[in-house]
């Protein structure tokens, strides 16, 4: 009983940890960009900044902490909500360090796409940068640069004019934030519709149909309608990345987030595949073609070429971890055929896989869950197996997978200029 309780805590962290790799990475490139702010900068404002820690919040800038854990100070660019403010032939990145109060101690410029003359103007001119010095966040967001007498640096007045507008733009962002009042759980027909859904698939796991297929397949029918084509819910990596990247959106969608909490609670709980064997729209797909075609057209899939298979949805999960980290332009929708159940969203790649995987259902059982199926390797993942449960390969994997997801995090500079040199 011990030995299997440790074994799900260890895949349940293994997991936590991973998604809190991947949302830390993304909140901090949120937040610094390409180019990360670093302690030096911050110290030259504030000598005693010792470490700086994302904000998960709106207002998206970094904490300034001393070495004792006590907030300092908040830093924030003025990029990217200020790069509407164009100089001469660009915008300016500035790096505006605020006090505790929220009172500017500094701004200074880090990135520019404007001439190098313009910007060495600004940053050889001892005033113009000590412009905001001393004034709130709520100040500087009131009022345009024109309205608060601020003039321009002769001979770089569109570039200095466009810093000015950026920083006014970004206190505006911090001003507001602050305002933001958090929006009510909105519970809609979908959203009880899938609870409703949720609930009679727990009574199929548990309960059976003893002896009733007809049960089965009409709710089978039945997901296939509503959870794929009316509710456009189905789980998928895509939506797993979207939101451990961003949030979970318990407010707007409390159904798809009970949805994805059962299927992965009950079978890490119980050893019942809740979503996989009941709820997937394309499970259900699958099932019943394979049930409606004839015998005769079932085949046997050699043993050599399935172990080979099996690897598929494993090696699609390390090239999810890499995509999701590095940021590259290939949308996840596109690995998975699920969005092909939402017409209106599907594309040619993932209408594809879903018919691919549907004629191969016709002769191999559930042939895309079993080789091809990312999403329900995951959930496969965490599921307890009982007594006779042991630590196995797929153990081992998920630990290398954080150990390339802390890689990557780790030289994700030198990857990503090595990437954007392609």
């Amino acid at each position: 009983m011990l030995r299997r309780a440790l074994l799900q805590g260890y895949r349940l962290a293994v997991l936590a940890a991973i998604a809190w790799t991947v949302h830390h990475h993304h909140l901090r490139l949120r937040v610094e960009g390409q180019v990360p702010v670093t302690l030096q900068e911050v110290q030259h404002v504030l000598p005693a900044a010792h470490a700086l820690q994302p904000d998960p919040g709106e207002r998206q800038g970094l904490f300034i902490h001393d070495a004792a854990g006590q907030q300092i100070g908040y830093a924030v660019r003025t990029s990217p909500v200020g790069e509407s403010a164009i100089g001469y032939r660009g915008w300016t990145d500035s790096l505006v360090v605020l006090d505790p109060g929220m009172r500017i101690l500094s701004v200074k410029m880090r990135n520019s796409q404007d001439t190098k003359e313009h910007v060495e103007d600004i940053r050889t001119d001892r005033k113009y940068l000590k412009t905001w010095n001393g004034k709130s966040a709520e100040q500087v967001a009131s009022v345009t640069p024109e309205e608060a007498g601020i003039e321009g640096v002769s001979g770089a007045s569109m570039t200095s004019l466009a810093i000015a507008e950026a920083v006014m733009k970004r206190m505006q962002t911090l001003d507001a934030s602050g305002k933001l009042n958090p929006s009510p759980v909105r519970f809609r027909a979908d959203d009880i519709g899938l609870a409703a859904v949720i609930l009679a698939a727990l009574v199929l796991a548990f309960r059976g149909t003893h002896g009733r297929p007809w049960i089965r397949q009409g709710f089978q029918v039945l997901v296939i309608a509503y959870v794929g084509w009316y509710a456009a819910a189905p789980l998928a990596q895509s939506l797993f990345v979207g939101w451990t990247q961003s949030s979970i959106p318990w407010r707007s969608a409390p159904g798809f987030v009970l949805l994805a909490a059962a299927a992965l609670a009950v079978p890490w709980t119980t050893g019942k595949p809740l979503y996989c064997q009941h709820i997937c729209p394309h499970g259900a797909a699958q099932e019943l073609l394979h049930r409606w075609t004839p015998k005769r057209w079932r085949i046997t899939v050699p043993k050599d070429l399935a172990a080979g298979l099996r690897w598929a949805p494993g090696l699609l999960l390390g090239t999810i971890l890499l995509i999701s980290i590095l940021g590259l332009p290939i949308d996840l929708a596109h690995l998975e055929p699920f969005d092909a159940y939402s017409l209106r969203a599907a594309g040619a790649a993932t209408i594809g896989i879903a018919a691919v995987g549907l004629v191969a259902a016709c002769f191999v059982p559930m042939a895309y869950c079993h080789y091809g199926c990312p999403t329900g390797a995951l959930l496969a993942f965490v599921r307890s197996r009982g007594s006779a449960d042991r630590f196995g390969f797929s153990d081992v994997s998920a630990l290398l997978l954080f150990g390339l997801a802390q890689t990557l995090v780790w030289k994700y500079s030198v990857v990503y200029a090595w990437i954007s040199a392609f």
